[in-house]
């Protein structure tokens, strides 16, 4: 066992570039003190609890959308109440992962839902009176304000986040 890890700790330190062999940016001066590895130096990490990293105008509060206008960046599936032209509506996002999202809205009998996956992909869906209208696809930019209408855009994160856009008139 203790040749082993020898041997892993030899290896590690060549894979570092570690070698205790002068380079040309010793100038011929040899260290008197042997290599350190970079494995012995590093502390070790508990597992981080994942979290978006990219920064939108709302963070990762969903309580930020019930006013119909938000960005927030989720790591996790989430509900959310919001108002459309028709009534109260129910936004669950029912997948979120790396290059991946997938959402649900309902409101009263109707629902409209939708999942999408790939670099840069995402849905947009209009809410307008008496109907909506959803595609899902290349995400393109935000989404602007529409009279009479409200808009929903979800867009797939590389980095297993989800950005819920949200905008009323």
């Amino acid at each position: 066992m203790l040749t082993t890890l020898t041997v892993l700790t030899a290896l590690a330190a060549a894979g570092c570039g570690e070698t205790g062999e002068p380079d040309a940016t010793d100038a011929g001066t040899v260290s008197a003190e042997p290599p350190i590895s970079r494995a012995a130096q590093s502390p070790s990490r508990a597992t981080p609890t994942p979290s978006p990293a990219v920064t939108t105008a709302d963070g990762s509060d969903p309580d930020a959308c019930t006013d119909g206008n938000c960005e927030i960046a989720v790591s996790e599936p989430v509900t959310i109440r919001f108002e459309i032209p028709d009534g109260p509506a129910k936004l669950s996002l029912t997948k979120v992962g790396k290059n991946e999202v997938g959402y649900k809205v309902t409101s009263g009998n109707s629902r409209t839902s939708g999942e999408v996956s790939g670099e840069g992909s995402g849905c947009v869906v209009v809410f307008h009176r008496n109907g909506s209208s959803s595609s899902c696809g290349p995400a393109g930019k935000p989404p602007g304000r529409r009279d009479g209408a409200v808009v929903l855009q979800v867009v797939a994160g590389a980095d297993g986040t989800a950005i819920v856009r949200l905008v009323s008139p």
